[in-house]
């Protein structure tokens, strides 16, 4: 099995407010933050993990969250180093490096601390330019806030991504509208647009705002589509739209079923070894990780699971991947999906030609209708 490019993510748990929707593991930051001795704990994750990286190196890192921008921008440039150090990036003018933010988390002198040290995309966290959405999904920046976010971030990024939200609680297709029309108005090279899901374990979840019908929403999906596209924007990702040559190199790593060490708590991270594909979760709990960041339990994906594990990703690119990218990803014949494939196309949710293997245009409305069919026995 050939090793696919490799990714780092770094995840930052800290919030100042845990949003009502959020299902990430992120944590309200009462009485400080440990930043200093969470930094020390990061490189310590990325030590330990070294031996099984093998030499290669990273060619994206994400910096996800919580809220990273409340990290101080020494920090970030204290970890980039220690990844160069390590000759761990193979070339900076090339590798990508985003870094969330909030508006409200944010200022100039911080952007221009993140670039720096070496940040070259920024991710800012919109969701909404209408006030009284805002304060319905919990969100502790305004309207005007998130404007100013946006010009002081473009004036250090030549690369940033807004984060907009739609299907809020009582929006009106209107207002959904505005919202996408705004992120548009202010020229992001990115714009990430999500449909607002009522997810386990959270209080939407337990207490649901009134949200639009599912008429409703679908209607609002399909103006989001189609206003992007009247604007230049490729669609080339359930929720991702770019400028041409402006995709997000880290995220379609992910999408592809590449590679990615995740360090921090609650990370992830899957990597390619000679004798199969391994998984491994760090602690959730900032305290529990930060007792013990070094140690792993890798746990290796059974053949039975790599159909599933490499579909889940790659369905939701709108031009799908190679098939021959099964193989070289997963190590198996694209005979042994032959079967569920053939039920999924009889049922118009999947389309295999001109080498390609791809969900249709209603396979991506209904991904998980899709994906059942793939699901281990």
């Amino acid at each position: 099995m050939e090793a696919p490019p490799l990714a780092l993510y770094v995840h930052f748990p800290w919030c100042v407010k845990k949003c009502p929707y959020c299902d990430f593991n992120s944590h309200q930051s009462r009485g400080g933050i440990p930043e200093a001795d969470y930094l020390a704990a990061l490189i310590a994750d990325l030590d330990a993990a070294l031996p099984l990286l093998g030499g290669r190196t990273f060619a994206s890192a994400f910096f996800g969250g919580g809220t990273p921008s409340l990290m101080a921008a020494e920090s970030v440039a204290t970890l980039l180093s220690a990844c160069r150090q390590r000759r761990l990036f193979a070339d900076d003018d090339v590798c990508e490096v985003t870094l969330e933010a909030n508006p409200g988390t944010v200022e100039a002198a911080k952007f221009a601390g993140f670039r720096a040290a070496g940040v070259n995309r920024l991710s800012l966290g919109i969701q909404s330019f209408d006030d009284a959405k805002l304060k319905a999904l919990g969100r502790i920046h305004s309207a005007a806030e998130a404007h100013t976010a946006f010009e002081l971030a473009a004036a250090h990024f030549d690369n940033v991504n807004l984060d907009v939200m739609y299907a809020l609680p009582e929006q009106t297709l209107d207002e959904a509208q505005r919202d996408i029309e705004t992120a548009i108005a202010l020229g992001p090279t990115h714009i990430s647009a999500y449909h607002l899901t009522l997810e386990p374990n959270t209080p939407f979840h337990h207490a649901p705002p009134p949200l639009p019908d599912d008429d409703l929403a679908a209607d609002m999906q399909d103006m989001v589509e189609e206003t992007l596209a009247t604007a230049g924007y490729e669609h080339y990702e359930t929720s991702a739209f770019a400028r041409p040559g402006r995709q997000c190199r880290h995220n379609r790593n992910y999408w592809e079923f590449g590679d990615y060490l995740g360090i921090g708590a609650g990370a992830h991270s899957k990597l390619s070894q000679a004798n199969g594909i391994v998984r491994d979760a760090r602690p959730r709990g900032p305290k529990e990780y930060l007792g013990d960041p070094a140690s792993r339990s890798w746990q290796a994906v059974s053949n039975d699971e790599l159909p599933f594990e490499f579909l889940m990703n790659a369905l939701r690119l709108a031009d799908g991947v190679s098939q021959a990218l099964f193989e070289r990803r997963t190590g198996l014949p694209l005979s042994i999906i032959e079967k569920s494939a053939l039920a999924a196309r009889r049922d118009g949710l999947l389309e295999m030609a001109d080498d390609r293997i791809r969900a249709t245009v209603r396979g991506r409305r209904y991904l998980n209708a899709l994906l059942r069919d793939f699901l281990p026995a």
